[in-house]
């Protein structure tokens, strides 16, 4: 059977194996993100310490990812992706003995939540840059970057909204127990993919780890449009995703509601990335993509700030569903043009500083609008964050042609595009 063009990624059997494990996998992820969440809220009603969660789960990936980029380069990546997975399982049984028991303390919670995300901070831009070692032809890299966000926004969708029932159903206990058995589907197909070369990024071991640290970063931000690219998702992902942090205060004080609705208004959020995502698997190439970083960050800015002002549940499910395209698709599209133009042996380094951007500058949104949601309200935070990413598109948009034309010579010189017409006369 043929698979349709926008799933031609999945024609190549490593892929399709990859794919199969992530997708049980990741609702176990986002299970587990609802339960820390919710947990930590019930542990203080505090707003601040729902942040301070938010934080030490993803401040690894500003940190430790440009180190993991390294790693990624020099060593087989799944057996990376085969240890990290494994410790993670680890960490989801810790946690389910932990509240369990009534063990559970604040502390606690943020202790075990900062070492999963040390892990996530190593497997994350390893998994990123697996993708390239998974498919037979590279014209289907671009696609294989957009199913995996298929991917990750429909569990998006599932997970939030099956996690915020299994909490109110049982209890956060069950939550972690849930990711625990998942995340075994992913050690499976792991197992089972088969490479011939594993190690193709084995590059200059004798070379040491702080030169090639250093020459990916020189490599990075020496290029202006990747310079640019980060920037831009760093900006886009420390005014939205905060949207997590705040949501349990916004749901108890302006809806009256508990984690049932948490894990809707989350989920809206999956249902419109998972709509952006499928748009960009049904390109057939990255020609005439950044515009959309622009579209993007505007509508993703006007949806949270349009949320802050609604008090109707079915408009403010709207907000979150059009703030989850927005934030997928600046997200998705920066990640497919930079992995278009990147060479094969700086890759990993390169999606690490994607990674430590995008997802990196997340806990410092989380950090920043948990303080100043205790001190203005979720509302006015929902408002003043959309408003700067909104800005941030208007910028971009302003900026676009000039960008056009930079990444018009990378493209050229990828053979993604054909260079122009030579006049014959000359």
């Amino acid at each position: 059977m043929r698979l349709p063009d926008a799933m031609r990624a999945l024609r190549h059997r490593n892929f399709r194996t990859y794919y199969a494990g992530q997708a049980i996998s990741m609702i176990g992820t986002w299970v587990q993100s609802i339960a820390n969440t919710w947990l930590a809220w019930q542990l203080s009603g505090s707003t601040a310490i729902t942040g301070l969660v938010g934080f030490v789960a993803h401040i690894p990936m500003l940190v430790v990812a440009p180190f993991a980029g390294v790693l990624g380069d020099r060593f087989d990546k799944r057996r990376m992706l085969f240890v990290v997975q494994s410790l993670l399982i680890v960490q989801s049984v810790a946690l389910a003995v932990l509240v369990g028991f009534g063990l559970i303390t604040v502390p606690l919670l943020v202790g075990i939540v900062f070492i999963i995300g040390l892990l996530n901070a190593v497997e994350t831009p390893t998994r990123q840059s697996f993708f390239v070692q998974l498919i037979n032809d590279r014209a289907d890299l671009p696609n294989a970057i957009a199913l995996n966000s298929v991917l990750m926004n429909a569990t998006r969708l599932v997970g939030p909204a099956l996690g915020g029932i299994l909490i109110a159903a049982t209890s956060e206990t069950m939550c972690y127990a849930v990711n625990a058995v998942l995340t075994i589907a992913v050690l499976v197909s792991l197992a089972n993919i088969r490479i011939a070369d594993v190690a193709d990024a084995n590059i200059r071991k004798a070379e040491s780890f702080v030169t090639q640290l250093m020459e990916g970063w020189r490599y990075a931000f020496g290029m202006p449009v990747i310079r640019v690219l980060l920037v831009a998702i760093g900006v886009i992902s420390f005014t939205i995703s905060p949207y997590v942090t705040l949501m349990p205060a916004i749901v108890v004080k302006s809806f009256q509601g508990g984690s049932e609705l948490v894990g809707y208004f989350i989920a809206s959020v999956g249902l419109g990335a998972l709509i952006g995502a499928l748009r960009l698997a049904a390109r057939k190439n990255v020609r005439g993509m950044a515009k959309w970083i622009a579209i993007a960050a505007v509508v993703a800015g006007a949806a949270t700030a349009g949320f802050s002002f609604s008090r109707n549940v079915w408009l403010s499910l709207a907000c979150m569903a059009v703030l989850g395209f927005g934030f997928i698709t600046a997200g998705a599209t920066i990640n497919t043009i930079l992995q278009s133009i990147v060479d094969d042996d700086k890759r990993s380094r390169v999606v690490a500083l994607y990674t430590a951007s995008f997802i990196g500058a997340a806990p410092l949104g989380h950090l920043a609008s948990g303080w100043l949601a205790d001190h203005i309200g979720a509302p006015h935070t929902f408002l003043l964050n959309g408003s700067v990413c909104l800005l941030t598109g208007l910028v971009f948009a302003w900026q676009l042609p000039r960008f056009r034309e930079e990444l018009r010579i990378i493209y050229i010189e990828r053979g993604i595009i054909p260079p122009p017409a030579q006049d014959p006369n000359q």
